[in-house]
């Protein structure tokens, strides 16, 4: 896979990179498939129709699914058996995933039939790419998926558009039937052939595609979680000697000493820092300043290791059964590679990290605003007639009421099973509800940091003319181009939801 961001993406033999999906998903790039790839799926393909004369039982291609695998399927029927798989599977329930993660799947599902390990026409991944260039995206119920035998339901979905059924947007409009959806495109129906329906339906797409998304989103929000935690610093005059180093070195853990060096960073040059150094009666600050690089650190560890995942699975190949088109050893293996646990235990521990870095800021908000600190020279909930006015009080109560919805989503989807398909497909990963209850848990943790940094910049100027560092100053300013000084009492929804869209762009890493 190679792209940049002033080109398309191309789908060859290696894997996409989260960079690309996101910008496929969110920014329409253009997709290709290489040249390389087309002579791969055409000799793959070959393996599988020589199969279908060879006299023996292959599963899917020639058989019934799941516990229906020792039915054999007369090659009369073999296209039928490929559409009717794809129609009774297209079984979700639900609100409709988001535009962005449909995109994402289908680009996941388009790269991994190019691979040349699932036996598919060269044109079935093409006009994947063709309803992505045309702006087409089915519409994909969110509930379906127990994340084993592939996204079986969603996936389904999307295949239903490319057979002429189903639903879907095209652009902005819709959603229409999805024929309709493929005339407007100017896209012909694609007629399955044997193994392709399979190949469509059963591979981890969603959750890689989730997964995807996720990591790229979740580095913002933890971009604005240390700018925040910095600003917070100051704003609270607390002191930087828990940054040393080589406090870090000793405790040896990378996270730990990446958010000691960041939060630095963001605040070297500061003048409040210096304003308070000598004669404070403070010996050290709560946990909530002073063990930021530990516990930020903590989830940028869990945070890189649900990268690492999900960067592996973006050049696999998770469909069953697989087509080896060796020279000399041509073979149809099946196997396993649909199971979602691989991901479903990352995108479980991505929330508890999620749950982590939200927990500590709200717990920062809290300290701002009791004012119980005389050193730190702040009015109770930031008001500036506390009494009169109650300021940024029931602010601090949202945060709370987010952390305690992120705390219900942290039990692990992936720890409980339920069977399936008559028992054949027995022990289930569920992890698209991991990756349902993480997109919920970042959308509340960047409200809970836009919370914190609505407050800690009300609070930063109660030290004026001091300043902080250069990076605490630019977050400060893009929290100011969307939320005005308090002055006076004012519902904070408008400002709370301004500087989350803030944080979901990315802006606040602009300040490092």
């Amino acid at each position: 896979m190679s792209d940049s961001p002033a080109s398309d993406v191309l789908l060859d033999l290696g894997p996409l990179s989260i960079a690309s999906v996101d910008r496929v998903a969110r920014a329409d790039l253009p997709v290709r498939i290489a040249p390389g790839a087309h002579d791969r799926m055409t000799r793959s393909r070959g393996v599988v129709e020589r199969a279908l004369s060879d006299g023996e039982a292959h599963y899917g291609i020639n058989t019934g699914f799941g516990s229906l695998a020792r039915t054999r399927i007369a090659p009369g029927e073999l296209r039928d058996l490929q559409s009717n798989l794809v129609r009774s599977h297209a079984a979700g329930v639900g609100e409709p995933l988001p535009r962005d993660v449909v995109r994402a799947t289908m680009l996941l599902l388009a790269a991994s039939l190019c691979r040349g390990l699932s036996g598919v026409r060269a044109q079935t991944p093409q006009r994947i790419v063709d309803l992505l260039n045309a702006g087409v995206t089915p519409r994909v119920p969110a509930v379906g998926s127990v994340g084993a035998s592939g996204d079986l339901a969603p996936l389904a979905h999307i295949a239903m558009v490319l057979l002429g059924e189903g639903e879907a947007w095209v652009g902005e409009d819709g959603p229409m039937p999805g024929l309709a959806a493929l005339q407007r495109a100017g896209v012909a129906p694609l007629p399955l052939e044997a193994k392709e329906g399979l190949a469509l339906i059963n591979g981890t797409h969603l959750m890689a595609a989730e997964g995807s998304l996720l990591c790229a989103d979740a580095e913002r929000a933890v971009e604005a979680a240390l700018a925040a935690c910095a600003m917070s610093i100051d704003a609270m005059k607390g002191t930087d000697a828990h940054l040393d180093p080589r406090v870090h070195e000793a405790r040896r853990q990378p996270g730990g000493a990446w958010v000691a060096h960041r939060l630095a960073g963001l605040l070297r040059g500061s003048t409040v820092l210096n304003s308070h150094r000598v004669n404070d009666p403070r010996v050290q600050d709560p946990y909530s300043l002073r063990c930021a690089p530990p516990v930020l650190g903590a989830a940028w560890d869990a945070l890189c290791y649900v990268k690492q995942v999900v960067e592996r699975e973006l050049g696999a190949v998770t469909d069953n059964p697989l087509v080896f088109s060796d020279p000399g050893r041509p073979e149809i293996v099946s196997a396993g590679n649909f199971h979602g646990m691989p991901l479903a235990i990352p995108l479980d521990t991505l929330t508890i990290a999620l749950a982590a870095v939200a927990g500590i800021a709200e717990r920062r908000v809290f300290l701002m605003l009791s004012a119980r600190d005389p050193e730190a020279g702040l009015r109770p909930y930031l008001a500036r007639q506390p009494g009169l006015q109650s300021g940024l009080m029931i602010a601090q109560y949202t945060a709370a009421a987010c952390c305690n919805e992120i705390i219900g989503l942290s039990t692990p989807a992936s720890v409980a099973n339920l069977s399936t398909s008559a028992g054949v497909e027995d022990f289930n990963s569920f992890g698209p509800r991991a990756a349902a209850k993480a997109r919920r848990a970042l959308e509340l943790t960047r409200y809970v940091v836009a919370i914190e940094l609505l407050c800690a910049a009300e609070a930063l100027e109660t030290h004026r003319p001091l300043r902080s560092g250069a990076g605490v100053e630019r977050a400060h300013a893009l929290v100011r181009a969307v939320a005005p000084p308090l002055g006076h009492d004012r519902s904070p929804t408008h400002d709370i939801e301004a500087i989350a869209g803030l944080i979901r762009a990315g802006r606040f890493g602009e300040s490092a």
